[in-house]
Protein backbone atom coordinates (compact mmCIF):
# COMPACT_ATOMS: atom_id res chain seq x y z
CA UNK A 1 0.00 0.00 0.00
CA UNK A 2 1.01 3.41 -0.94
CA UNK A 3 0.19 6.68 -0.64
CA UNK A 4 -0.33 8.89 -4.36
CA UNK A 5 -1.94 11.55 -5.49
CA UNK A 6 -3.49 11.28 -8.98
CA UNK A 7 -6.41 13.60 -11.13
CA UNK A 8 -8.77 11.90 -13.00
CA UNK A 9 -10.12 12.78 -16.69
CA UNK A 10 -12.85 16.08 -16.56
CA UNK A 11 -12.46 16.75 -12.59
CA UNK A 12 -9.81 19.81 -12.22
CA UNK A 13 -9.07 19.01 -8.42
CA UNK A 14 -6.22 16.79 -7.60
CA UNK A 15 -7.34 13.54 -5.80
CA UNK A 16 -5.34 11.66 -3.00
CA UNK A 17 -5.68 8.10 -2.30
CA UNK A 18 -3.98 4.86 -1.71
CA UNK A 19 -2.42 2.38 -4.08
CA UNK A 20 -3.14 -1.22 -3.49
CA UNK A 21 -0.44 -2.92 -6.54
CA UNK A 22 -1.54 -6.49 -5.58
CA UNK A 23 -5.17 -6.19 -5.78
CA UNK A 24 -4.72 -3.61 -7.81
CA UNK A 25 -7.05 -0.72 -6.07
CA UNK A 26 -7.21 2.24 -5.09
CA UNK A 27 -8.54 3.84 -2.24
CA UNK A 28 -10.29 7.58 -2.86
CA UNK A 29 -12.49 8.81 0.77
CA UNK A 30 -12.57 5.15 2.23
CA UNK A 31 -14.06 4.33 -1.05
CA UNK A 32 -12.69 1.57 -2.87
CA UNK A 33 -12.02 1.35 -6.89
CA UNK A 34 -10.41 -1.01 -9.52
CA UNK A 35 -7.49 0.45 -11.72
CA UNK A 36 -9.71 -0.54 -14.84
CA UNK A 37 -12.82 1.75 -13.65
CA UNK A 38 -11.05 4.86 -13.48
CA UNK A 39 -9.93 7.66 -16.18
CA UNK A 40 -6.54 9.27 -15.38
CA UNK A 41 -5.38 12.37 -16.51
CA UNK A 42 -1.77 13.65 -16.00
CA UNK A 43 -0.65 14.23 -12.57
CA UNK A 44 1.32 16.98 -13.27
CA UNK A 45 0.76 20.20 -15.21
CA UNK A 46 4.15 22.17 -14.52
CA UNK A 47 7.65 22.28 -16.51
CA UNK A 48 9.00 18.65 -17.42
CA UNK A 49 12.71 19.17 -17.70
CA UNK A 50 14.08 15.89 -19.31
CA UNK A 51 17.73 15.11 -18.85
CA UNK A 52 20.22 13.20 -21.85
CA UNK A 53 22.94 10.91 -21.41
CA UNK A 54 22.38 9.91 -17.71
CA UNK A 55 22.49 6.18 -17.90
CA UNK A 56 26.07 4.62 -18.39
CA UNK A 57 24.81 3.10 -21.00
CA UNK A 58 23.21 6.11 -23.43
CA UNK A 59 26.66 7.57 -22.42
CA UNK A 60 28.63 5.08 -23.33
CA UNK A 61 27.08 4.55 -26.98
CA UNK A 62 27.92 8.45 -27.40
CA UNK A 63 30.99 8.62 -25.80
CA UNK A 64 33.24 8.67 -28.80
CA UNK A 65 31.35 11.03 -30.62
CA UNK A 66 31.44 13.44 -28.09
CA UNK A 67 35.31 14.20 -28.95
CA UNK A 68 33.51 15.26 -32.72
CA UNK A 69 32.73 18.81 -33.19
CA UNK A 70 30.96 21.04 -32.00
CA UNK A 71 32.05 20.08 -28.81
CA UNK A 72 34.89 18.28 -28.60
CA UNK A 73 34.90 16.89 -25.22
CA UNK A 74 32.03 15.28 -22.82
CA UNK A 75 29.64 17.41 -21.36
CA UNK A 76 30.14 18.75 -17.55
CA UNK A 77 26.47 19.22 -16.88
CA UNK A 78 23.15 17.98 -16.94
CA UNK A 79 22.10 18.46 -20.86
CA UNK A 80 18.55 18.97 -20.23
CA UNK A 81 15.61 19.74 -22.64
CA UNK A 82 11.63 20.45 -22.11
CA UNK A 83 8.70 18.60 -22.66
CA UNK A 84 6.04 21.26 -23.36
CA UNK A 85 2.51 21.29 -22.26
CA UNK A 86 1.22 20.17 -25.32
CA UNK A 87 2.78 16.64 -25.25
CA UNK A 88 0.88 15.76 -21.92
CA UNK A 89 -0.78 13.11 -21.66
CA UNK A 90 -2.52 10.95 -18.61
CA UNK A 91 -2.81 6.83 -18.75
CA UNK A 92 -5.00 5.02 -21.64
CA UNK A 93 -4.58 8.44 -23.81
CA UNK A 94 -3.49 7.94 -27.70
CA UNK A 95 0.20 8.35 -28.16
CA UNK A 96 0.00 10.37 -31.82
CA UNK A 97 1.93 8.58 -34.87
CA UNK A 98 3.04 11.39 -37.32
CA UNK A 99 1.50 10.38 -40.75
CA UNK A 100 4.89 10.92 -42.13
CA UNK A 101 6.33 8.33 -39.72
CA UNK A 102 6.47 4.72 -39.08
CA UNK A 103 8.36 4.29 -35.85
CA UNK A 104 8.60 5.83 -32.54
CA UNK A 105 11.29 5.30 -29.41
CA UNK A 106 9.86 4.50 -26.28
CA UNK A 107 11.57 6.48 -23.24
CA UNK A 108 11.08 5.16 -20.19
CA UNK A 109 11.71 7.45 -17.23
CA UNK A 110 11.20 7.99 -14.07
CA UNK A 111 10.18 11.54 -12.96
CA UNK A 112 11.01 13.21 -9.80
CA UNK A 113 8.12 15.62 -8.65
CA UNK A 114 9.36 18.74 -6.60
CA UNK A 115 7.67 19.93 -3.64
CA UNK A 116 8.99 22.65 -2.52
CA UNK A 117 10.74 25.20 -4.10
CA UNK A 118 14.61 24.13 -4.41
CA UNK A 119 17.44 26.35 -5.45
CA UNK A 120 21.20 25.20 -5.09
CA UNK A 121 19.91 22.58 -2.95
CA UNK A 122 22.70 20.18 -1.38
CA UNK A 123 22.81 16.47 -2.72
CA UNK A 124 22.81 15.57 0.79
CA UNK A 125 19.35 17.23 1.24
CA UNK A 126 18.14 17.13 -1.89
CA UNK A 127 15.55 14.55 -1.30
CA UNK A 128 13.96 16.95 0.94
CA UNK A 129 12.32 18.84 -2.19
CA UNK A 130 11.00 16.10 -3.68
CA UNK A 131 7.38 15.52 -3.37
CA UNK A 132 7.08 11.87 -4.83
CA UNK A 133 7.30 10.02 -8.42
CA UNK A 134 5.93 9.44 -11.43
CA UNK A 135 6.12 7.59 -14.25
CA UNK A 136 6.72 9.10 -18.10
CA UNK A 137 7.34 8.10 -21.46
CA UNK A 138 9.43 10.54 -22.93
CA UNK A 139 8.21 9.46 -26.91
CA UNK A 140 10.29 10.71 -29.27
CA UNK A 141 10.37 10.17 -33.59
CA UNK A 142 13.79 8.44 -33.65
CA UNK A 143 16.91 10.52 -34.52
CA UNK A 144 20.42 10.53 -33.86
CA UNK A 145 21.95 14.16 -33.81
CA UNK A 146 22.33 15.34 -30.06
CA UNK A 147 24.05 18.68 -31.32
CA UNK A 148 20.64 20.58 -31.25
CA UNK A 149 17.40 21.04 -29.77
CA UNK A 150 15.31 18.23 -31.28
CA UNK A 151 11.98 20.07 -30.82
CA UNK A 152 10.36 18.44 -34.04
CA UNK A 153 11.49 14.92 -32.84
CA UNK A 154 10.69 15.49 -29.30
CA UNK A 155 7.89 17.91 -28.26
CA UNK A 156 5.10 16.38 -30.65
CA UNK A 157 1.43 16.90 -29.56
CA UNK A 158 0.76 13.29 -27.45
CA UNK A 159 4.44 12.79 -26.76
CA UNK A 160 4.47 12.50 -23.11
CA UNK A 161 2.53 10.27 -21.26
CA UNK A 162 2.52 10.52 -17.34
CA UNK A 163 1.26 8.64 -14.73
CA UNK A 164 -0.99 7.18 -13.79
CA UNK A 165 -0.35 9.09 -10.46
CA UNK A 166 2.50 10.61 -8.00
CA UNK A 167 3.68 8.42 -5.90
CA UNK A 168 4.47 9.83 -2.23
CA UNK A 169 7.84 9.81 -1.70
CA UNK A 170 8.00 7.76 1.46
CA UNK A 171 6.74 4.73 -0.76
CA UNK A 172 9.88 4.74 -2.41
CA UNK A 173 12.86 3.71 -0.20
CA UNK A 174 15.82 4.39 -2.54
CA UNK A 175 15.01 5.82 -5.89
CA UNK A 176 18.60 5.06 -7.11
CA UNK A 177 17.49 1.56 -7.22
CA UNK A 178 14.15 1.27 -9.19
CA UNK A 179 13.61 -1.82 -11.31
CA UNK A 180 12.39 -0.03 -14.94
CA UNK A 181 10.76 -2.50 -17.50
CA UNK A 182 9.00 -1.88 -21.02
CA UNK A 183 6.61 -4.26 -22.78
CA UNK A 184 5.28 -3.87 -26.22
CA UNK A 185 2.03 -5.75 -26.22
CA UNK A 186 2.75 -7.77 -23.39
CA UNK A 187 6.14 -8.42 -24.42
CA UNK A 188 9.46 -7.57 -22.72
CA UNK A 189 11.28 -4.87 -24.94
CA UNK A 190 13.50 -3.13 -22.49
CA UNK A 191 15.01 -3.99 -18.57
CA UNK A 192 17.31 -1.26 -16.79
CA UNK A 193 17.48 -0.20 -13.33
CA UNK A 194 17.56 3.78 -11.68
CA UNK A 195 20.95 2.03 -10.13
CA UNK A 196 22.84 2.82 -13.38
CA UNK A 197 22.31 6.23 -13.56
CA UNK A 198 25.52 8.20 -13.82
CA UNK A 199 23.82 11.39 -11.79
CA UNK A 200 21.75 10.02 -9.01
CA UNK A 201 18.49 11.49 -8.00
CA UNK A 202 20.00 13.89 -5.39
CA UNK A 203 23.23 14.61 -7.46
CA UNK A 204 20.86 15.57 -10.45
CA UNK A 205 18.64 18.27 -8.18
CA UNK A 206 22.05 19.34 -7.00
CA UNK A 207 23.61 19.88 -10.12
CA UNK A 208 20.44 21.49 -11.89
CA UNK A 209 19.30 24.37 -8.89
CA UNK A 210 22.89 25.21 -9.18
CA UNK A 211 22.24 26.92 -11.92
CA UNK A 212 18.31 27.27 -12.13
CA UNK A 213 15.28 27.02 -9.85
CA UNK A 214 12.74 23.69 -9.91
CA UNK A 215 9.20 24.79 -8.29
CA UNK A 216 6.87 22.73 -6.70
CA UNK A 217 5.02 20.82 -9.02
CA UNK A 218 7.83 20.78 -11.68
CA UNK A 219 8.98 17.45 -13.07
CA UNK A 220 12.79 16.27 -13.43
CA UNK A 221 13.44 12.99 -15.89
CA UNK A 222 16.58 11.40 -14.54
CA UNK A 223 17.15 10.28 -18.17
CA UNK A 224 16.08 7.37 -20.50
CA UNK A 225 18.00 3.99 -20.79
CA UNK A 226 19.68 2.84 -23.77
CA UNK A 227 18.61 0.48 -26.27
CA UNK A 228 15.27 2.36 -26.51
CA UNK A 229 11.97 -0.22 -27.82
CA UNK A 230 10.76 1.21 -31.01
CA UNK A 231 6.80 0.71 -31.62
CA UNK A 232 4.64 1.37 -34.82
CA UNK A 233 0.58 2.22 -35.16
CA UNK A 234 -1.69 -0.06 -32.80
CA UNK A 235 1.23 -0.77 -30.62
CA UNK A 236 0.41 -0.83 -26.76
CA UNK A 237 2.72 0.09 -24.60
CA UNK A 238 3.22 -0.61 -20.41
CA UNK A 239 6.04 1.50 -19.09
CA UNK A 240 6.78 -0.02 -15.15
CA UNK A 241 8.68 1.35 -12.69
CA UNK A 242 9.07 -0.81 -9.01
CA UNK A 243 7.33 0.61 -6.47
CA UNK A 244 5.11 3.06 -8.77
CA UNK A 245 2.84 1.12 -10.89
CA UNK A 246 2.54 0.47 -14.57
CA UNK A 247 1.64 3.59 -17.58
CA UNK A 248 -0.26 2.12 -20.52
CA UNK A 249 -0.80 3.98 -23.79
CA UNK A 250 -1.44 2.60 -27.44
CA UNK A 251 -0.05 4.23 -30.84
CA UNK A 252 -2.58 5.54 -32.93
CA UNK A 253 -2.48 7.37 -35.84
CA UNK A 254 -2.69 11.02 -35.45
CA UNK A 255 -5.16 11.06 -38.44
CA UNK A 256 -7.18 9.47 -35.52
CA UNK A 257 -6.58 11.32 -32.55
CA UNK A 258 -8.67 14.58 -31.40
CA UNK A 259 -8.56 16.29 -28.05
CA UNK A 260 -6.71 13.24 -26.35
CA UNK A 261 -8.66 10.38 -27.84
CA UNK A 262 -9.13 8.32 -30.83
CA UNK A 263 -12.10 8.93 -33.58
Amino acid sequence: MSKATMKFRGVKQMNEGTIDHQERTVEINKKRYGFDELSFDSPVSRTIYGTLLNYKGAYEALEASMQEEPYNAPPNAPILYIKPENTFAGFGSPIPLPTDVTELEIGAALGVVIGKTATQVKETEALEYVKGYTIVNDVSIPHESVHRPAVKQKARDGFCPIGPWITDCSAIENPNKLQIRVKINDEVKQENNTENLIRSVENLIADVTAFMTLHAGDTLLVGVPENAPLVEENDRVQVEIEGIGVLENIIRSERDVVGGDTL
